[in-house]
């Protein structure tokens, strides 16, 4: 780890962390005490990692996890902001259905047609989702509405009045549709068709989230007091783990284990301000930043996230995973190398955290030689250790703080 203060400094700026009532309010209340309400609560996220990664890691057959974790994942999102969109159409029926309610209607001052006609107004209504954060979706792009295309199948393919499609195509249609309605999306989402996966693959994996009650969770008959957000953001997350894994060396890349990462979060103790991480990988630090703001009664509204990322496919990982756990973020324009083309420039941070790749060798290239990061000195060429540890510093601000991981010899290295 390293601390560091430098002299400059530039005005922090807040994002308001993406909340929603709806992705809150499926989890229910129990009177149950808080500790059992806790090992229940653990037991069936154990218990569910273990049997959709299993049923998930058996579809795969020969698949190589490098591809197949972008058609799970997706999915998973998928899966997301549909029962995102019906949870919040739950609240808005309610709105309207509730006596007590302001919007009430009064079924004495209505047919029952013009009851049902408004009704469905207020539900294709976008300002009652966009209202309290939570992603639009278009009919064709909504889980019910995909599980039931995806089952007719005319041989291999998918009619859709025009032309046959393979599910495949129907998921990327659907990703599609929410990227134009939702500018928060856009290039945000990995397209399945280009890894042609077998349809009974596809088709297997729908029937697998759709068999998931992620709204409603129970274990051995009883309710389990945990919101369809936390739960879906928890499975992505245990994913990423596993494929990291199925990857090894190469999962590393965009996966530092949780209990690094909780490490460095609670030597630092982000409870404010900009929080940025140069090579953020699928955005670990990001997750347990907010987890532990949660955790200690904070509020995640007073930090604001900074990132960037290489890799293209890990770039739209770490989007992703914000976009599932509702927390806004600024990864600059797109995937970027941080060293030649530095998504946030001069902007200091108070936070910041990193696991870059450790003795890089292709990193330098003569644009860099006097470039303002490197305060103490030039790095190495063929080594880029030290270049990060220094474009660290650089975004730090003056009482700033940060933590990060190195290769082992780095601070005994003798070699240029």
């Amino acid at each position: 780890t390293a601390q560091h203060s430098t002299a400059q400094h530039s005005t922090a700026q807040h994002s308001t962390a993406q909340h929603s009532t709806a992705q809150h309010s499926t989890a229910q209340h129990s009177t149950a005490h808080p500790a059992e309400n806790l090992a229940n609560q653990q037991a069936f996220l154990n218990k569910l990692d273990a049997d959709l990664w299993k049923a998930a890691d058996k579809l795969r057959q020969q698949l190589d996890a490098a591809n197949y974790k972008h058609i799970v994942l997706g999915l998973i999102f998928l899966k997301y902001v549909s029962d995102s969109f019906s949870a919040q159409q739950d609240i808005i029926k309610q709105r309207y259905t509730d006596p007590t309610s302001d919007f009430y209607l009064d079924p004495t001052a209505y047919s029952e047609s013009e009851l049902a006609d408004i009704l469905n107004a207020e539900l294709e209504e976008r300002d009652n989702y966009a209202q309290d954060n939570v992603f639009w979706v278009p009919q064709q792009a909504r889980w019910d509405e995909i599980k039931v295309v995806a089952r007719a199948n005319i041989g291999d393919k998918i009619w859709d009045e025009k032309t046959f499609k393979g599910i495949a195509n129907l998921i990327d249609d659907a990703f599609d549709a929410i990227e134009q309605d939702n500018p928060k999306l856009k290039n945000v989402i990995q397209r399945i068709s280009p890894y042609k996966v077998e349809e009974s693959i596809l088709l297997g994996l729908i029937d697998l989230f759709s068999d998931t009650n992620f709204t409603r969770p129970t274990l051995d008959g009883k309710q389990i007091s945990l919101a369809a957000k936390d739960i879906l953001g928890h499975v992505y997350e245990y994913f990423l783990g596993q494929f990291a894994l199925a990857e090894g060396k190469k999962g590393g890349q965009y996966f530092t284990p949780k209990s690094i990462v909780t490490l460095i979060i609670e030597m630092l103790e982000p409870y404010k301000g900009r929080i940025y991480d140069p090579a953020m990988g699928s955005g670990g630090f990001f997750v347990q930043t907010e987890r532990f703001i949660r955790e200690h009664q904070g509020n995640v509204s007073e930090v604001s996230i900074f990132g960037q990322e290489f890799n293209p496919t890990t770039w739209k990982l770490a989007a992703m995973n914000m976009a599932i756990r509702g927390i806004e973020f600024d990864f600059g324009k797109g995937n970027a190398d941080t060293f030649s083309n530095p998504q946030h420039r001069d902007k200091k941070m108070d936070f910041v955290m990193a696991n870059p790749p450790f003795n890089m060798k292709d990193w330098w290239n003569e644009s860099l030689a006097q470039d303002p990061r490197w305060q103490y000195g030039i790095p190495p060429e063929g080594n880029a250790n030290f270049a990060w540890l220094q474009h660290m510093i650089y975004h730090l601000s003056p009482n700033g703080r940060m933590a990060l991981l190195l290769a082992n010899g780095s601070m005994s290295s003798n070699t240029n």
